[in-house]
């Protein structure tokens, strides 16, 4: 369990879900009680402090916004919404470019495409691009190419954008929820066009430098 998801849970003004996720009803000490035992599901089954957290934070989004009235033992549900989620994780990891806002690409360069398949994954880039530039900050951005797209650890994406690996964790967690919730913000079409290009040169060559800098260059400024 985070110290900054305790600290949400804590403050019902930035509470997710609906409003009556507070302690009205004790779905914020119900869930900080059970959060230990879900943590303990999400290593059982992913093995991997970062994903379990974020399968955690997955589960208290559920919850707050469950009706609750219905629920007849908050423990249960709580255990069983974060097994489930922790299983889809473990499940989709290796399709985790096909099931993330990021495009669909190969592990390793792929010449044999034809140009249609190369033309729909074109495409298809730059449409997860434009999500990323409308809806998320620059470091939201960086934290969400590198870790679903190129499955960077957070150690690596915390070298690479000079931050806390904690904090990369919780950058990702907020990019999600952005994703999800957020109203598009302009795009510039000359930064959308330079993302789009560095990224499908990485994914095709397998040389990220570029885009790691880029992505660095974009979280300065």
């Amino acid at each position: 369990m985070t110290i900054d998801l305790l600290e949400s849970l804590a403050d019902p003004a930035e509470q997710p879900g609906d409003r009556s996720a507070g302690r009205g009803d004790g779905a914020a000490a119900a869930f900080v009680s059970a959060a230990p035992r879900l943590f303990a599901i999400g290593m059982r089954v992913l093995r991997d402090v970062g994903e379990a957290e974020d399968v955690v934070q997955e589960t208290w989004l559920r919850w707050a916004g469950t009706d609750r009235s219905v629920v007849n033992s908050p423990p249960a549900f709580l255990a069983l919404t974060t097994t489930r989620l922790a299983l889809n994780v473990a499940q989709s990891a290796r399709k985790r470019r096909e099931t993330s806002a990021g495009p669909v690409l190969p592990e390793t360069p792929d010449r044999a495409i034809g140009p249609e398949t190369a033309a729909e994954r074109h495409d298809a880039v730059e449409s997860a691009i434009r999500l990323l530039l409308e809806r998320l900050t620059p470091a939201e951005r960086a934290v969400y190419v590198l870790r679903m797209a190129f499955d960077y650890p957070y150690r690596r994406i915390a070298e690479v954008l000079h931050v806390g690996e904690d904090h990369a964790r919780q950058l990702l967690r907020r990019a999600r929820h952005h994703l999800a919730t957020d109203r598009p913000h302009p795009v510039n079409t000359t930064a959308h066009r330079r993302l789009v290009r560095t990224f499908l040169a990485a994914a095709r060559t397998g040389d990220l430098a570029p885009l790691e800098s880029l992505l660095a260059t974009d979280l300065a400024r």
